[in-house]
């Protein structure tokens, strides 16, 4: 069994902005020489999110519409009350879509459907650089 983990960054605008990070996934699995097992990719804070999608914009845009529906940026949140940074909607969407997900990986290659990319979802007020941690589990 081996393990293979490693890191990039990545620049968002915040505000429901959907980042395609599939290649940045995609190239560690390559790196990482294993060629059957879990990969795990974990992006790091509580207002963001990791899901897939077809990436094109009117899924986006209709995901975006979707969170904004469930957790609507101006309603009145505890958590904005408490800390005043006027984000608690950034946080729950995070809780509900979770910051991580595993896929599996066959032949060296992580097994994803032919629309299907790796986004990462960045809810916060303010553009940001956001860590994803990508880890590689097999043989």
């Amino acid at each position: 069994m081996a393990v293979y983990q490693k890191s990039f960054r990545v620049p968002t605008r915040g505000h429901a902005d959907v980042v395609d990070i599939t290649r940045h996934v995609e190239r560690i699995v390559a790196e990482s020489k294993i060629r059957a097992g879990i990969v795990n990719i974990s992006g790091k804070g509580s207002t963001l999110g990791i899901t897939t999608i077809e990436y094109e914009p009117g899924a986006v845009a209709d995901l975006q519409r979707a969170l904004e529906t469930i957790a609507p940026s101006d309603a009145d949140y505890a958590h904005n009350q408490r800390w005043g940074d006027d984000n608690g909607y950034a946080h729950l969407r995070s809780a509900l879509m979770g910051t991580a997900r595993s896929y599996p990986l066959r032949d060296g290659r992580l097994e994803l459907g032919t629309w299907q990319q790796v986004v990462l979802c960045d809810f916060d007020n303010r553009p940001r650089e956001r860590e994803v941690t990508v880890t590689v589990v097999g043989e």
